[in-house]
């Protein structure tokens, strides 16, 4: 079964809150710029973690209006994988330019250190990495009829 664009937007809503939460959580004191355990650093990994929520359920329609176009009306497995390129691109241009509302002073004035930019290149791909190798492999075992519905979790 191939998922469907309900599908695709639960399992983006699920995997970001859940993978996304947990892994921003642990990963954010060790993310270089000086980022330690301070309420500022979560506060800015997790207002980037929401921006990729947000623009990726614009992303998945916009992707679910280029795979009508397909035979298959579906993604290759890799495409999955990199489309982070350009959603990641896109979420830096928005946090670079000082964009994502609610921002800690300092960062919400845009150009950003090259710390900054590896903080965030580092949090963003290990979050997308977890949950394209989650979704396209183990997922499948103990959330069997997510395949067969589509990909809908509700």
């Amino acid at each position: 079964m191939l998922p469907t664009l309900n599908g695709r937007l639960q399992t983006r809503i699920f995997m970001l809150v859940v993978f996304g939460g947990i892994i921003t959580f642990l990963i954010t004191p060790f993310l270089p710029g000086g980022f330690g355990f301070n309420k500022d650093s979560y506060r800015v990994t997790y207002l980037i973690l929401a921006t990729v929520l947000v623009l990726g359920i614009i992303w998945e329609l916009i992707y679910h209006v280029i795979q009508q176009f397909r035979w298959e009306k579906d993604w290759p497995t890799l495409f999955g994988l990199i489309t982070a390129i350009n959603e990641g691109a896109l979420v830096w241009l928005l946090f670079d330019n000082g964009l994502i509302p609610g921002m800690p002073p300092g960062l919400d004035e845009g150009d950003l250190s090259s710390e900054a930019f590896w903080a965030f290149f580092i949090d963003f791909s290990v979050i997308w990495f977890v949950i394209w190798i989650w979704t396209n492999g183990p997922m499948r075992v103990p959330l069997i009829r997510w395949r067969f519905f589509g990909g809908r979790i509700v």
